[in-house]
């Protein structure tokens, strides 16, 4: 990483930490009945530093963000570096490498299309048999409307088309290593009483965290990514080309 790249990174990784604590500070809320995965709007902020700077500055900046925040939270850090560290920097490594990318949006919607599809299928099953049907419909509504705004942002804001699929798949994968992870994580060891506690839980109860993530985080990646990047683009236009290298 050049000098640049490490300042930023260390920029990121401060404003993460620090925001972060200050919301959860301010709104205590984690996912509803099992708790542990915690309301985080501020997923922003490592976002647009991974479009600006690359993707290995989000990644990293991401990472010792939710490190930091997660011991000054929940005092574990073994669950932070196996879970939030990693799923922090794959996600947010994925969104600044996917939004460099010169997208073919109909190829893309149509391979979003079958992977949407199965992955709903697959956890709308779990989520019917296991938690209950108003869960499993809940999922599936929420990952439907996910893809129609995302066709319908696209379609109106052409230059924010790969940001918008960077986001839904960095988020995506993520999401998804919160949910399984902090499940792994419950059967060997007991999750942190700060954020809800619990030993050993249910094999469905991943499926709900990984809905909570994703559903309380895509829409301030969606609507607040664009308008910061614009007016970091407006004040240092060099920015905008370095984004795109």
């Amino acid at each position: 990483m050049k000098t640049l790249d490490v300042v930023a990174a260390g920029i990121c990784a401060a404003l993460y930490a620090a925001i972060g604590y200050l919301i959860y500070l301010l709104l205590p809320i984690t996912t509803p009945g099992i708790g542990i995965v915690r309301f985080w709007p501020n997923v922003v902020i490592p976002a647009v530093f991974a479009v600006l700077f690359g993707p290995l500055v989000g990644g990293v900046g991401a990472g010792i963000g939710i490190f930091v925040s997660d011991t000054l939270i929940h005092h574990d850090p073994l669950l932070s570096l196996t879970v939030g560290v990693t799923s922090n920097f794959a996600g947010f490594y994925l969104i600044g490498w996917v939004s460099r990318k010169n997208i073919n949006w109909a190829k893309t919607l149509a391979i979003s299309a079958v992977v949407i599809g199965l992955s709903s299928i697959g956890f709308g099953y779990v989520l019917y048999y296991f938690a209950s049907p108003n869960a499993a419909l809940l999922f599936i509504s929420l990952v439907i409307a996910t893809y129609l705004v995302t066709i319908i942002a696209g379609q109106k804001w052409r230059e924010w088309r790969s940001y918008g699929i960077a986001s839904i798949i960095g988020l995506g994968v993520g999401s998804t290593i919160i949910g399984l992870g902090v499940w792994m994580y419950s059967q060997l060891f007991v999750l942190p009483s700060a954020v809800g506690g619990g030993f050993q839980l249910p094999l469905w109860v991943s499926a709900v965290w990984l809905i909570w993530t994703f559903a309380t985080e895509i829409p301030f990646l969606i609507t607040l990514g664009p308008p910061i990047l614009k007016a970091c683009y407006r004040a240092f236009p060099s920015l905008k080309q370095q984004s795109k290298k």
